[in-house]
């Protein structure tokens, strides 16, 4: 099922954008960064239940949708979402996906995050693609302003944050030029295949921001009330 459901996004994308790069992207980013708001939607949903809390784990999710959301951005700066009707659908897509993924999550969490270390794996090779057929165009343009203020003069704070395989402030990419915007944002897709794999292997105990050190953090049940009377 989970290849399946990734198979059809690549299937959309290879047929209706082939020779259309920046549309393609634009249709990539919007959908790539919906899962995480399904895992920030079910978690929070979980914690509202007193099932548990996951402070962590929301912290890095939120981080991953604002890495998704930056490239977006530079995406439609460089024209890629200028066409409605590609506007349309990659929203509609990206609707089905967010119900799809929530339902998944809440069954399985880690078949949502195997969902997810396919489509950023995709990314990586699309993006890697790009750049060794187009080099010497992307080095002669400039930077998007976008990407300048993301990767450069932005929150780097949340920048580090999604990067859960390295320490904070390990990684700061260039940004001269075009081309180095698009390895910035493939690199980027490799470091979420990292972390969605590092999800899959975690329990629900595990810390996964690299500015967090290991904690466990419980909701005040009755349980743990009484054991906390007991021991004072």
């Amino acid at each position: 099922m989970i290849r399946l459901l990734v198979g059809v996004l690549v299937f959309v994308m290879n047929t209706v954008y082939h020779d259309r790069p920046y549309p393609r992207f634009y249709v990539l980013e919007t959908v790539a960064r919906v899962p995480y708001f399904s895992y920030l939607s079910v978690l929070h949903l979980y914690e509202t239940l007193g099932m548990w809390r996951r402070v962590d784990w929301l912290k890095v999710h939120f981080a991953e949708s604002w890495n998704e959301l930056h490239h977006l951005l530079i995406m439609e700066e460089l024209g890629g979402g200028d066409n409605g009707i590609d506007r349309i659908l990659a929203r509609s897509v990206a609707l089905l996906y967010y119900w799809i993924i929530c339902a998944l999550y809440v069954f399985s969490p880690r078949a949502a995050y195997h969902f997810m270390e396919l489509v950023e794996g995709h990314a990586y090779r699309t993006y890697n693609k790009f750049l060794k057929e187009n080099e010497a165009e992307l080095k002669a343009l400039p930077a998007p302003a976008i990407a300048v203020q993301y990767y450069r003069d932005g929150d780097l704070y949340m920048f580090d944050e999604f990067q859960s395989a390295r320490v904070a402030c390990d990684r700061r990419p260039a940004v001269n030029n075009l081309y180095d915007v698009f390895v910035a944002i493939r690199d980027d897709e490799q470091e979420h295949v990292k972390t969605m794999v590092a999800c899959q292997r975690a329990d629900a105990n595990t810390t996964l921001s690299p500015h967090t050190e290991p904690t466990v953090v419980l909701l005040p049940t009755e349980a743990n009330t009484e054991k906390v009377s007991a021991s004072s």
